[in-house]
């Protein structure tokens, strides 16, 4: 069991309230990292990286984070390397084939090495900011 979790008994409603807010601040850490990374880079739309899907990114990242909340509450691997493994199998969930699919995303294999290093790198960042705002808010419940 966590350090978080240690002393208390597991609760779902906890865990949604804990990871619920810590993936919007996610979001927000995601795209600090996506406009310092990729400061020009754009969709097929032409609009900046940034801006891509807003609603769709505040909704999907208090979605995830409150899943992932809920996750760590019952298992506690879920959090593993401090959150970066999670941001890791997301971007990989997503990227790999829903998004391409959705056209939301590059084909697989069509990014430049720059565009497949800022979409990790931007992931990785994603969870470990969920993982540290959710083990915070955890632990004032």
């Amino acid at each position: 069991m966590s350090n978080d979790t240690k002393s208390r008994d597991r609760s779902l409603a906890k865990g949604i309230a804990a990871g619920l807010p810590a993936g919007l601040v996610g979001i927000v850490a995601k795209t600090l990292a996506e406009r310092m990374f990729a400061p020009h880079a754009s969709d097929q739309t032409g609009r900046p990286a940034a801006t891509n899907g807003d609603r769709i990114a505040w909704e999907f990242g208090a979605i995830t984070g409150a899943t992932y909340g809920a996750l760590a509450e019952y298992y506690p691997a879920a959090t593993a390397k401090e959150g970066a493994a999670f941001g890791m199998a997301l971007e990989t969930l997503t990227h790999e084939s829903p998004l391409p699919a959705l056209g939301i995303a590059l084909p697989v294999g069509s990014e430049t090495m720059r565009e497949r290093a800022s979409e990790l790198t931007s992931h990785v960042v994603y969870g470990l900011t969920v993982e540290f705002v959710r083990r915070a808010i955890r632990r004032i419940l």
